[in-house]
């Protein structure tokens, strides 16, 4: 009977239990645990990383912790966090879209497609995996040309924006963006 109840509380915690494992889930404290049942470097900041274990250890506010944590950021030397991993991310997949070419053959675009979908599947953050992986689903890749796959890719960030509660970028100047610079000058 403990026994079960334990592995119910696993289960319930998203905790790999053996024999008919449950994917993790977000705990109470803030932390994704990743499959493994161990919490997930790729898919937590490091301030919840912080706060979760400085509320194991102090008694100060939760409100106040979680606020003088969350411009904390992972030392370089470190393992990125999730908001690092994600504009490294964001950078690496932009900058692919601006080399991409104008007028790319059926091959470059299957290339393209199938990246994609391999990048979609093994992401270190497994939330934001299945995330990219349902938008792909829903939002067909659009690689016939560089400005469709420049468009595609500005959309599917701003549905990653939208989510955060972030700022949306205007998809008409991601080329100014990413590929060429902005009209000013600042970039030359």
């Amino acid at each position: 009977m403990a026994d079960d109840t334990r592995e119910q509380d696993r289960r319930e915690a998203g905790v790999a239990t053996g024999a008919g494992d449950v994917l993790p889930k977000k705990l109470r404290q803030g932390i994704i645990l990743g499959k493994d049942g161990k919490p997930c470097r790729s898919c937590n900041s490091f301030a919840d990383f912080k706060a979760a274990k400085s509320s194991i250890t102090t008694t100060s506010s939760p409100n106040t912790l979680t606020s003088s944590l969350a411009s904390q950021s992972p030392p370089p030397d470190c393992p990125p966090d999730v908001e690092t991993l994600g504009r490294s991310s964001w950078t690496l997949l932009h900058s692919i879209t601006a080399t991409y070419p104008t007028q790319p053959t059926p091959a470059q675009q299957q290339d393209v497609k199938q990246f994609l979908g391999l990048f979609g599947k093994i992401y270190p953050c497994w939330t934001c995996a299945e995330d990219f992986q349902v938008w792909m689903k829903e939002n067909r890749v659009r690689t016939e040309s560089r400005e469709e796959f420049g468009r595609w890719m500005c959309e599917a960030h701003n549905g990653v924006n939208r989510k955060l509660g972030k700022r949306e970028f205007d998809c008409n100047r991601w080329e100014e963006r990413w590929r060429t610079g902005w009209k000013d000058g600042s970039c030359d």
